[in-house]
């Protein structure tokens, strides 16, 4: 056979192969496939198969992409976020494209097993596609996850703050995934840690009504609550001799996952915060300087890959965050970043501590410098 008659024939495959989606069917992604900065454009390089030699510019079978750590994945792109990043894919990472439970008994985590135990799950997956705002067309064209980036930044334009009321992220994706079949697409742990569970352009069930064009974020704290019932408060926080407040997980707990060695976790202010959360006086201790500065450079990426987010929350007349729920129209037309106690009156987080203008204006700052 000549060689030219097979040119054609390899093209062939070549296109037919840009059409496999990044993901399988039970939603597991492959790291390599991932390029490693955010492109909008694919190259396919055919060497001349007469040279013995390969080209200079392509990498060699098998080499590993490299990464630094602090990725995040948006419809398949790596974003850096200069904080740390564990992934579903990466080693102790937390997978929510899995059907099986993760910290169950093994012979007991399957879709199966879980079913005949008699848990209330309406799906194997804790996810779906965001689907609300495509047209028909659009609808099929993602049949199988196959997002590009330019239609995931047309449809989403809000980041909504969670406190987890689990204390950390290991114990806020047992709850999630194990026992209430949700999900979230990220968790900040106590020691600054991103976890993501999901790619950016899936569904998560985090947020009701506006997850379709949302991204959740669930932040390790035990939570606020009426200032007659603090007892979780006294669970989790203890004084040192010098009066300083740390936090103490407890022992039921063991470790709590922290992927930082001997880290001890303070909140951001020494002393519990109090304030108004949908007319209720709350009271919570804050959240940790950590997961403040990651905080602030995972909104600070979100919005730059996705410029449909503002990087702001609410405001009232007067400038100050709203601590209730939004009127409807106001949610309607809101794009931004968002507490849970904005989108429904049956919330209260991510609480009276959050310091809102820290957050913001932290990713602001690192949007501005670049």
């Amino acid at each position: 056979m000549q060689i030219t008659t097979l040119i054609p024939l390899f093209c062939l495959l070549l296109l037919t192969a840009g059409c496999l989606d990044q993901h399988s069917e039970t939603g597991s992604s492959r790291l390599e496939e991932a390029p490693s900065s955010i492109s909008n454009e694919v190259s396919v390089v055919i060497s001349d198969v007469t040279n013995d030699e390969p080209e200079s510019s392509s990498p060699a079978p098998g080499t590993i992409v490299p990464r630094t750590g602090d990725e995040i994945m948006v419809a398949g792109q790596f974003v850096h976020t200069g904080a740390r990043v564990v992934l579903w894919l990466d080693p102790s990472g937390y997978d929510a494209y899995r059907v099986e439970r993760r910290f169950s008994p093994l012979d007991q985590s399957s879709w199966l097993a879980t079913q005949e135990g008699g848990a209330d799950f309406d799906s194997p997956n804790r996810y779906d596609a965001r689907t609300a705002r495509l047209s028909v067309e659009e609808r099929e064209g993602i049949r199988g996850g196959g997002w590009d980036l330019p239609m995931l930044q047309r449809t989403v334009n809000q980041i909504v703050m969670h406190y987890d009321v689990a204390g950390t992220s290991r114990q806020c994706f047992k709850i999630l995934h194990d026992i209430r079949d949700l999900s979230v697409h990220f968790m900040v742990d106590l020691d600054g840690t991103i976890y993501q569970t999901l790619d950016v352009k899936e569904r998560a069930r985090h947020a009701g009504g506006v997850n379709d064009r949302s991204i959740g974020i669930e932040i390790a704290n035990i939570g606020a609550y009426p200032t007659n019932a603090t007892a979780p408060l006294a669970d989790w926080y203890q004084h040192d001799t010098n009066g300083q407040t740390r936090i103490v997980i407890p022992a039921r707990f063991g470790d709590g996952g922290l992927r930082t060695t001997n880290f001890v976790a303070r909140p951001a202010r020494n002393d519990a915060v109090t304030n108004t959360i949908q007319g209720e006086l709350l009271v919570q201790y804050d959240f940790t300087p950590e997961q403040y500065d990651a905080l602030s450079r995972l909104v600070a990426a979100l919005c730059a890959v996705l410029p449909e987010i503002k990087c702001d929350a609410p405001r009232d007349e007067s400038g100050d965050v709203p601590t209730e729920k939004l009127p409807d129209e106001e949610l309607e037309n809101f794009r931004g970043v968002l507490g849970h106690y904005h989108i429904t009156t049956r919330k209260i987080d991510p609480g009276p501590a959050f310091d809102w203008d820290k957050v913001i204006g932290g990713a602001q700052k690192l949007l501005d410098a670049k």
